[in-house]
């Protein structure tokens, strides 16, 4: 695939132009993906407040006793969207799905400990530490590289 950024200042608005022999899933894909606005944050409901969290501020989301959670730094949130909506609404280069019930965010990963059979132990800035289930290792191995 070939790209081409061209630089012109009377131009106000990007204008993004695929020149294809024929309409094929991968590029039907990626227009969907393109014309798509992800919202930036997320409405974190805690003690009758309501917080916008912007998706970098997360480490991670996840399930616990039937609500959905989200973490910052210092706090926790309870979400009112389940976790495949979030999982649509999120970056997918910032935000990988590690079980049934967690999606991580890749960029507050302080380590990542494969000495663990089978599984995968994750350590994050804030000193939280969580495991990739045995579904999502593959995943998350290619997400790493290994």
């Amino acid at each position: 695939m070939q790209i081409e950024v061209k630089i012109d200042p009377s131009c106000r608005e990007p204008k993004l132009i695929i020149c294809i022999d024929k309409l094929n899933d991968k590029i039907a894909l990626l227009v969907k993906k393109l014309s798509e606005e992800t919202p930036e944050v997320i409405a974190g409901f805690r003690d009758q407040n309501v917080t916008l969290l912007a998706q970098p501020d997360l480490f991670r989301i996840y399930t616990a006793n039937g609500k959905v959670f989200a973490q910052t730094e210092r706090e926790e949130y309870q979400l009112r969207l389940r976790l495949f909506e979030l999982e649509q609404r999120l970056d997918k280069r910032m935000f990988a799905r590690i079980s049934h019930s967690e999606i991580l965010n890749l960029n507050k990963v302080k380590s990542f400990d494969l000495s663990f059979a089978g599984t995968i132990r994750v350590s994050l800035s804030n000193g939280t530490a969580t495991y990739v289930s045995r579904r999502y290792v593959p995943k998350i191995k290619q997400i790493l590289g290994i």
